[in-house]
């Protein structure tokens, strides 16, 4: 699908994504700077993924891991430094969230800086105590 408005326009076709724009903005973040391209583009294959363009740029990208039925994570939400606080990435949250694959999901996601921002979206607190399990270190 894609989606347009002013010069913005918003993709979940993987093909039509940069994968260079998507390995810098993802690099870029405090949660990922030292993934590999090689995990990147591991972690594309396996999600629904959105890119975000001004003017043919890639300027943002985010993605969900999901079943399409019941559950999806949302993760790697980043928009490029010089096009945050614009609304570009209220648009592009905004789509994704009515996408229809995904109109029945419940989404999870983590962050710890932006809690504010989803909040506006009706993200709020689980009633559960969050989990998580790391993989082992790699030697």
């Amino acid at each position: 699908m894609q989606w347009t408005t002013g010069d913005f326009r918003l993709t979940d076709e993987l093909a039509g994504l940069d994968f260079d724009a998507t390995v810098t903005l993802i690099q870029s973040t405090y949660w990922a700077n030292t993934r590999s391209r090689e995990t990147i583009q591991r972690s594309l294959q396996h999600s629904l993924n959105f890119g975000l363009f001004h003017q043919g740029r890639q300027i943002g990208f985010a993605r969900i891991v999901t079943d399409y039925a019941t559950v999806g994570y949302l993760c790697d939400v980043v928009i490029a430094k010089e096009h945050r606080g614009q609304g570009a990435g209220k648009w592009m949250l905004q789509c994704l969230l009515e996408h229809p694959e995904l109109r029945h999901c419940r989404i999870d996601l983590f962050t710890r800086d932006a809690q504010e921002f989803y909040r506006a979206y009706g993200f709020g607190p689980h009633k559960f105590t969050s989990m998580v399990r790391y993989p082992p270190e790699r030697s």
